[in-house]
């Protein structure tokens, strides 16, 4: 019965199509695109993106090496110092029995006590300097502080009255000089370019020169120096001159320094000048001496006259550099007064403020470093005492009283019953791994046990065995278990570092590019955190942010983030990439054939409709 009632029905579906085939075309079209747009959403939805999240936590991050090797049957264990020193005391002999633990040989520690004495002193000293930083300013100190303030104010005004005088006194040295320079010009100019001695209109410095360059050629050299001297002079001197009397006490201080400056100057240069004469006239004197001459009596005039100018001179030289040296001193104490005072009002103000938040965390900071130097010294005091790291018997001393022991030699061979791992690590992880160092050990044949153990021994010298470099670990056993036997094979993770309290993420969260980490993360989040912990993660169409960060250490599991993110942030940890299926229209066709298949007939023909 419905089979008869399917082919009817399909038989009137095929008049309808056959009577009515523009409508019949218009339902095809808009099915096609229903179909289209239902599978292209279907798409949509499967191509998204899922995102892992993980949070930020804080936690202990611990770090280790890991290595492999065989159970020893019978141990023996070359003792060696972790320090170098004198042997003080010897607390063993050859076939003694000791139990872990026991100090076998002493080293001098001097040097480490007072290591440790100093790292304490430190210590204590940062701690007091961060009670006195964080406690507010007692009154006395306030006081103090603007007492300083106030002194360097009135420094200041002390600069300021001696220049003020300074520059009072240089207006007089100025008078005093210009009270004598223009006798001396002019009573040079007169006894030089005068014509008293040669006559006949010759000039006296002329004279000198052709009655002393008949008999040496230098004369005329010392005339020249003269006359290119009194040139030199004069220009000053008709400058300063001309300065000094537009000028008065009045004057500003820009204008009397350079009086100052100027009259020096000029006194510099006459000085050279009556020096240059000097030297032409004596010149003179001498040559007609050498030659049983008489001089003119007029020249021994000339050089009184000269000397007595030269002194005149040197005195207001003197004077005046005293006096511009004093204005130079005065306006750079004024300017190192004025710097004094701005340091001392910024620490008043800062002394009434109180401490600074980065003062403190930088005296907090200090304290954790000397802390830290503290638990060094003390480590390197107990290196001191070479003690039994097991239960064992003295089999061999090397050492006796007085002797020198140093790291890394053999002082002791120690023998015991007791189970050890002999395990060998390369050359990369074996400059981490140190003596004393916790371990875990694993056996292949025994899968439900863990021992914990410590490293007693690394080589020093490792074995190359076609180019590779690899070096023996004794490990010894905390416990003993009946189930080890000698010759199994044991793993073995030692651990290199501790970090506690610190922030942590997963490995597969840290990305890097160049010299840069960073992590993935949505600035909203896609979920609650207890949402985010299935491993099929979140779906978005969104791309997540970059976060740029700092990190430290890191092991098989988690890495270290020293800044850039927060505890409790969520970033993404994992990345579940789209797989894009190809969605097929099955939707079947009222001329017979599936979506995508070929269609048989046309709509002006027969239609073959399948079963």
């Amino acid at each position: 019965m419905k089979k008869i009632f399917s082919r009817k029905f399909i038989q009137k579906i095929k008049k309808f199509c056959v009577r009515h085939k523009f409508t019949s075309l218009l339902i095809l079209v808009i099915l096609g695109f229903i179909t289209a747009q239902i599978g292209k959403s279907i798409a949509n939805r499967n191509i998204e993106t899922r995102y892992v999240l993980s949070a930020v936590e804080r936690g202990t991050l611990v770090t280790s090496v890991t290595g492999s090797g065989q159970v020893s049957a019978s141990n023996q264990v070359e003792i060696k110092p972790k320090t170098s020193g004198d042997v003080v005391a010897v607390n063993i002999k050859s076939g003694d029995e000791v139990k872990a633990g026991t100090v076998l040989v002493r080293l001098d520690a001097r040097d480490a006590q007072k290591g440790v004495r100093d790292a304490e002193a430190n210590m204590e000293s940062a701690k007091l300097s961060l009670e006195k930083l964080i406690q507010p300013a007692d009154q006395l100190s306030i006081l103090q502080a603007e007492n300083s303030l106030l002194q360097a104010k009135e420094s200041k005004r002390k600069a300021e009255d001696d220049l003020e005088k300074a520059y009072e006194d240089g207006f007089s040295a100025v008078t005093n000089a210009f009270l004598d320079l223009p006798d001396i010009m002019s009573g040079f100019q007169s006894s030089m370019f005068g014509s008293a001695i040669g006559g006949g209109g010759q000039s006296n410095i002329d004279y000198y020169i052709d009655s002393a360059k008949t008999y040496d050629e230098k004369a005329k050299q010392y005339g020249e120096n003269t006359k290119e001297a009194y040139k030199k002079a004069k220009e000053l001197y008709d400058k300063s001159f001309a300065d000094y009397k537009t000028a008065s006490r009045l004057s500003d201080k820009e204008t009397i320094e350079t009086l100052v400056i100027e009259a020096y100057e000029t006194s510099r240069e006459i000085s050279e000048m009556i020096k240059s004469a000097s030297n032409l006239v004596q010149f003179y004197r001498e040559k007609l001496t050498e030659r049983n001459l008489k001089p003119h009596a007029s020249s021994e005039t000339h050089l009184a006259e000269l000397s007595s100018y030269t002194s005149k001179t040197t005195s207001h030289l003197s004077n005046l550099l005293s006096i511009k040296r004093t204005i130079e001193n005065q306006k750079e104490s004024i300017a190192n007064a004025g710097r004094t005072i701005a340091e001392k009002e910024e620490a008043f103000a800062k002394l009434k403020a109180g401490p600074d938040a980065l003062d403190i965390e930088s005296q907090k900071l200090s304290i954790r470093q000397r802390e830290n130097s503290l638990l060094d010294a003390k480590e390197k005091l107990a290196d001191s005492a070479v003690r039994a790291p097991f239960d064992g018997t003295v089999a061999k001393l090397s050492v006796k009283k007085g002797d020198s022991a140093t790291t890394g030699t053999s002082i002791i061979t120690f023998i015991t019953k007791q189970k050890i791992a002999e395990i060998s690590l390369n050359e990369i992880d074996v400059a981490k791994v140190k003596t004393g160092a916790q371990a875990t050990l694993t056996f292949d044949a025994i899968e439900d046990l863990s021992v914990t153990g410590k490293v007693v021994e690394v080589e020093t010298v490792g074995t190359v065995t076609q180019g590779v470099v690899t070096y023996g670990i004794k490990i010894s056993f905390d416990a003993e278990d009946e189930r080890v036997k000698a010759g199994m094979s044991v793993s073995t993770a030692i651990i290199t570092d501790i970090k506690q309290d610190v922030l942590l993420v997963p490995n597969s969260a840290i990305k890097t590019q160049g010299e840069t980490s960073y992590v993935e993360m949505f600035t909203s989040p896609l979920a609650k955190k207890e949402e985010n912990n299935s491993a099929q993660g979140t779906p978005s169409s969104i791309p997540p942010d970059r976060r740029e960060v700092e990190i430290g250490l890191s092991n098989d599991i988690s890495t270290e983030i020293t800044s850039g993110l927060e505890e409790g942030e969520m970033i993404i940890s994992r990345v579940i990439q789209p797989q894009t299926k190809q969605v097929t229209n099955t939707t079947p066709s009222l001329f017979g054939s599936q979506g995508g298949g070929q269609r048989g007939g046309n709509m002006g023909g027969a239609v073959r409709f399948g079963r």
